[in-house]
């Protein structure tokens, strides 16, 4: 069964080839990736590789676990699954209540002429 295998701190040049490349050492790499920005197109500095043999993931994970690449240190761990995402798009979530002050009736009418106009509530 396949293995994916989560690579982080990446340094920004690097490639899928160079992914493929350095796990390649330890058995068949069924893919690479490194995952880049959407609206620029610039690595975002980590990626994935999944490998055909769970051994050979297992002895890539524990060789290139903090392992220099660029004169960066590498974070080599098993992937975990996505986590469910809203499909609606947007973040920020959902708020709950509503707007105070915009008409509807008051809990307590206030009576705004003669000497309450001065008064602060």
């Amino acid at each position: 069964m396949a293995k994916n295998i989560y690579v982080g701190n990446l340094a920004w040049s690097a490639t899928e080839e160079d992914l493929r490349q350095l796990f390649a050492q330890y058995g068949v790499v069924a893919r690479a990736q490194v995952i880049s920005d959407r609206e620029t197109g610039r690595s975002r500095g980590f990626g994935f590789v999944e490998m055909a043999n769970d051994e050979e993931a297992q002895k890539a994970i524990e060789a290139l676990n903090g392992f220099e690449h660029e004169s960066r240190p590498l974070t080599v761990n098993e992937a975990r699954p996505r986590e469910e995402r809203d499909p609606v798009g947007g973040g920020g979530g959902h708020r709950g209540g509503g707007g105070g002050g915009y008409g509807g009736p008051r809990s307590s009418p206030r009576n705004f002429s003669g000497t309450d106009r001065g008064r602060r509530y």
